[in-house]
């Protein structure tokens, strides 16, 4: 079950509605796909073959080509993180920070978990935990960063509208507060 933390009221929303009607307030897509359909032995903490990439692919083709259809995104590809990931705390360095990108686009979570900040800007920041079944389309030039939890385990499909991907911009801001530092 989604919860969401507003951080400058330190509100919790939890609940797939109530955490659905507050993205929508702020201009944020929030569904869910069915997360069962991922079969046991690609879970876990371990690195995904090119095979069983295609694999999780195949068994999300008809989500996927919904989301894409509606969005108009053109490159999807699967993001499997954990402990068994090569220079894992270099890349989870990289989205930990609060970054934006330029175009729209899509996060699925099918395994594990991970804290996702965005920025708002009536609200302010907040972060949001999204587990495994959670799909988040972020809106372009929307501030955010992304952090696995302690287990340190992900897999997604990431979908963007650029054939290439997304372009990263750093977003500095002093007033975004991670782990009780400014940053």
């Amino acid at each position: 079950m989604p919860e969401l933390l507003i951080k400058n009221t330190n509100e919790r929303i939890s609940g797939v509605e109530n955490v659905r009607n507050y993205l929508k307030d702020c201009n944020v897509l929030y569904e869910q796909w069915d997360s069962t359909k991922l079969p046991a032995e690609l879970k876990g903490h371990k690195l995904l073959s090119d095979e069983e990439q295609q694999q999780v692919l195949d068994l999300y083709k008809e989500e996927i080509s919904e989301l894409a259809g509606r969005h108009g995104y053109q490159q999807w590809e699967v993001i499997s993180l954990s402990n068994a990931t090569a220079n894992l705390e270099g890349e989870l360095a990289e989205l930990d920070e609060m970054h934006a990108h330029g175009d729209e686009g899509a996060h699925a979570i099918l395994s594990g978990n991970g804290i996702l900040s965005m920025k708002d800007d009536n609200s302010g920041y907040f972060d949001i935990e999204l587990t495994a079944g959670d799909v988040i389309v972020i809106p372009e030039n929307t501030p955010h960063s992304f952090a696995l939890m302690k287990n340190k385990e992900v897999i997604a499909v990431r979908l963007t509208i650029k054939e290439n991907g997304w372009t990263l911009s750093p977003y500095p801001d002093p007033a975004y507060i991670k782990n009780g530092q400014p940053h």
